[in-house]
C-alpha cells in the first residue's frame, strides 16, 4: 500500500531528521531512507532540495512559536502569557529531550544559509517576552535584560540537559527561570 503525502505531512518528519543528523548530515539519501519518501516525491514538494526543506522546517517552527509563544506574550495577559510560555516551551522541547533546531543551525555552518530566519527567531522571542515583562511592571531596560536571560537560559538548559542525558535539568532550569522572572514582576 502506498502512502500519499502532502507537503505539510513531510515537514515534521524532516524537522526530526535535521534535529538528529544536523543540516550537513541530513543527506538526501538519509532523508529518503528515514521518511520512506522517494527522491522524486521529495523534489516534487521541495524543488529547491535540502535547502528548501530546511527553510520549510524553519518556517513551520516559526509558525508554532508565533502562535504559542510570541503572540500570547505580545497580546495576552502578561503574567498568564509568561506562565504559559514555560509550559509550552517544556512541552515543545519535550522536557529537554528535543534540541532547538534553530539554535543548532545557529551554531554551525548552516547559520550562513538561514541567518535572517535564525536571528529573527531569537529577536522576536526576546522582544515578545520583554513586552510582556514591561506590561507586568518591569522597566524597559530590566525587561530587555530579563528577556535575554530567559531565552539564553532556555537554550543553555537544552544544551546541558542533552549533554548530561537528564531531562530533569531542563525542567528544573525552566522552573528556576520562571521563578526569577516572576519575582522580578511582583
Amino acid at each position: 500500500m502506498r502512502t500519499v503525502y502532502e507537503r505539510a505531512d513531510i515537514v515534521p518528519l524532516l524537522a526530526e531528521i535535521f534535529r538528529e543528523l544536523g543540516y550537513e548530515g541530513a543527506t538526501l539519501s538519509r532523508i529518503t531512507e528515514r521518511t520512506g519518501i522517494g527522491k522524486g516525491s521529495l523534489y516534487h514538494f521541495f524543488p529547491g532540495g535540502k535547502e528548501e526543506m530546511a527553510g520549510a522546517v524553519l518556517a513551520d517552527i516559526d509558525a508554532w512559536f508565533e502562535q504559542a509563544i510570541y503572540r500570547p506574550l505580545r497580546n495576552d495577559d502578561a503574567r498568564q502569557a509568561i506562565a504559559a510560555m514555560w509550559v509550552n516551551v517544556n512541552d515543545y522541547f519535550r522536557a529537554g529531550g528535543r534540541i532547538c533546531l534553530v539554535g543548532a543551525f545557529a551554531l554551525d555552518d548552516t547559520r550562513a544559509r538561514f541567518s535572517s530566519e535564525i536571528a529573527d527567531y531569537f529577536i522576536r522571542w526576546i522582544e515578545a517576552l520583554s513586552s510582556a515583562l514591561m506590561r507586568a511592571g518591569c522597566a524597559e531596560t530590566e525587561a530587555q535584560t530579563l528577556a535575554e536571560e530567559g531565552v539564553c537560559g532556555i537554550q543553555g538548559a537544552l544544551v546541558l540537559s542533552r549533554a548530561l542525558g537528564d531531562g530533569k535539568v531542563f525542567t528544573r532550569s525552566l522552573e528556576a527561570l520562571a521563578n526569577r522572572l516572576e519575582a522580578e514582576t511582583r
